[in-house]
């Protein structure tokens, strides 16, 4: 089988129904900082099918070592067509010379037979899924452009740590559902690590509006069970209390505070998104990227 080579393939509150000009900024930032990473991969990716299209497997060495092929967490990996990992220059270097044609991500994505078949039928393109990212110790969201380069696929990718706005949103609103269909179960599903509801900066937590009762926590267990209303962020702000004040009615409320984002350990700007649901208050939020 050959392939043919191709082109590159702090602290507001507002209601939902307006948004913030500080959330504006974070999106914004957030969208900035992703597009300069895909075009840093793209980048190198050009670089790298262009130094195996003049010198073939010669060049793996290059692309598996420390040098001009590897940017932070950017680094170029190699597939032969029979999905044998030929070069990496990342966590997938422990791979190199097995056939990975099988290889899922932790979700389940059969993302190398999805790359051998787009680059079979139109020699490049792109794949999701979830990759170890050595920086922070875990599998996150990666975004991988390819390209067919005579027998070969060479391919370089960039990880998305930092969820939406868009995101989180839509994670509150499946976790508002799961809050009306069974309360107790969806309370055990929000702290579940495999429950569906923690995935990179991304997690539902939920506080009892009468109580105050940290009821779930995706990703800070050690608050689960404890009275949050005295809660303050790294700033000093009572950002608990004023979630339980602006979700007495059926708006969303859009809280903004400082807050441990999971995935960096670092103290960032955060906005939650938040809606009573009964006896509870649910929230999910974003981290602003600066």
């Amino acid at each position: 089988m050959r392939f043919t080579f191709s082109g590159i393939a702090a602290c507001i509150v507002l209601s939902s129904a307006a948004l913030s000009t500080p959330s504006i900024a974070a999106a914004e930032s957030a969208a900035a900082v992703e597009a300069s990473e895909s075009s840093a991969a793209k980048a190198l990716l050009e670089r790298a099918a262009a130094r195996y299209g003049a010198d073939g497997d010669a060049a793996l060495a290059a692309f598996s070592r420390a040098g001009e092929f590897l940017s932070g967490d950017l680094y170029v990996y190699v597939l032969g067509a029979d999905g044998v990992m030929k070069a990496s220059g990342g966590p997938s270097m422990t791979l190199v010379g097995r056939n990975i044609i099988d290889l899922k991500d932790p979700e389940g994505k059969p993302f190398i037979r999805e790359m051998l078949e787009g680059a079979k039928a139109n020699g490049s393109g792109t794949v999701k899924y979830r990759w170890l990212n050595r920086q922070h110790g875990r599998a996150e969201q990666k975004v991988v452009y390819y390209r067919a380069v005579g027998d070969s696929i060479v391919a370089v990718g960039y990880y998305i740590p930092f969820a939406s706005a868009e995101q989180a949103k839509a994670l509150l609103w499946r976790a508002v559902h799961e809050l009306k269909q069974d309360p107790q179960a969806a309370i055990r599903r929000f702290n579940d690590l495999n429950g569906g509801f923690v995935q990179d900066d991304l997690y539902a937590f939920v506080i009892g509006n009468d109580d105050a009762i940290m009821y779930a926590h995706g990703a800070q267990p050690r608050l689960i069970g404890k009275y949050s209303k005295d809660l303050r962020d790294a700033a000093g702000k009572l950002f608990v209390q004023e979630m339980l004040r602006r979700t007495k009615g059926d708006d969303v409320a859009e809280v903004q505070y400082l807050w441990r984002n999971p995935v960096t350990l670092k103290t960032a700007k955060k906005t939650t998104y938040a809606k009573r649901v009964g006896k509870y208050v649910v929230g999910v939020g974003a981290y602003s990227v600066e």
